[in-house]
């Protein structure tokens, strides 16, 4: 079995604090979302490699990434782009590391900004116990925030029926950025695109699978995060931090109030402030502020300011007067 671990996406939603680092290595307490997910895979030994699907832009980040991490599975497969309009789209880019990588093994594909709460290597055994192409599918349990994902309904755990981000959801079941392909249909990609279907969205490819054979669904509860704006990221670090704070042993922190999830990393420095559901990156200079809601990436200064709902850039330095 090989897995696919998609780290192709721009995240221009998260613009400043993604535009130079993969969201995949956003911190989510002491761990990284894409770790967590790298850990899930190297557990399991059915699982004989790990192709790391990114962009041109990022390739160089991911490769020396890869090189210091404790890692064996892992592999760079780059996709031939630099911007979010050059994208291939998600079944797109598949269907071209399949070809590049020649790929013929059952195959688990996971989106790298994915926070779940099950292992993978369950995921896994619910494939093999079915055989058919399988997703896995949360209860968002709020019809406006289906909106923005593919849902479907299923027959006990077989999929009968789609819908592609609809204008009136039937359910809150969305299927989530996790899929499982046994080898037999890995060519169907190609079928699939040359007859001009959705290349972007993989729910399309999964509808149109579903309309041939049997598609199934691995449903589950506890929690799943899309990373892909500043407050989903935000309730990741919240369910990482079990709603409480982390300060890393060699921040400081003086005459300041933390409030509820709130992250200070190492060589930070916070001082007559207050912050809350905040995340401070290394090695930021916070002082008399007051910092709700918002990511501070490295370097940061801030003096005599107010921030709410904020992301910072890196190396920035705002003070008094400055409001946001």
């Amino acid at each position: 079995m090989k897995a696919v671990v998609l780290a192709g996406g721009y995240a221009t939603r998260l613009w400043p604090i993604t535009e130079h680092r993969p969201k995949m290595f956003l911190p989510v307490g002491d761990n990284t979302v894409i770790d967590e997910i790298f850990e899930d895979l190297e557990a399991d030994d059915r699982v004989d490699e790990v192709f790391v699907s990114t962009n041109e832009r990022f390739a160089d980040t991911f490769d020396e990434y890869l090189a210091e991490s404790p890692f064996e599975k892992p592999t760079l497969s780059v996709e031939e782009t630099v911007a979010e309009d050059e994208k291939f789209g998600v079944v797109g880019a598949l269907e071209q590391l399949v070809d590049r990588e020649d790929v013929d093994d059952d195959l688990i594909v996971v989106a790298g900004d994915n926070m779940i709460s099950f292992d993978l290597g369950d995921f896994a055994d619910f494939f093999e116990s079915k055989g058919t192409p399988t997703l896995a599918a949360y209860d968002v349990e709020d019809r406006e925030r289906a909106k923005s994902y593919g849902l479907v309904e299923l027959d006990g755990d077989e999929v009968v029926n789609f819908q592609e981000k609809p204008d009136d959801p039937k359910s809150t079941l969305v299927s989530i950025a996790c899929y499982a392909f046994p080898a037999e249909t890995l060519p169907d990609l190609s079928t699939y695109l040359s007859d001009g279907n959705n290349p972007d969205e993989p729910g399309w490819f999964l509808q149109w699978l579903q309309e041939r054979g049997a598609v199934h669904a691995y449903t589950f509860d506890g929690a799943w995060f899309d990373i892909g704006t500043a407050d989903s990221y935000l309730d990741a670090v919240e369910y990482a931090l079990d709603g409480g704070t982390l300060v890393a042993d060699d921040a400081t922190v003086e005459g300041s109030d933390l409030g509820d999830v709130v992250h200070v990393m190492s060589g930070a420095t916070v001082t007559d402030s207050t912050l809350d559901r905040s995340v401070v990156f290394p090695n930021g200079t916070i002082t008399d502020s007051d910092v709700r809601n918002s990511v501070i990436d490295k370097g940061v200064t801030l003096e005599g300011v107010d921030l709410s709902g904020a992301l910072i850039g890196s190396y920035t330095s705002i003070t008094r007067g400055d409001d946001f």
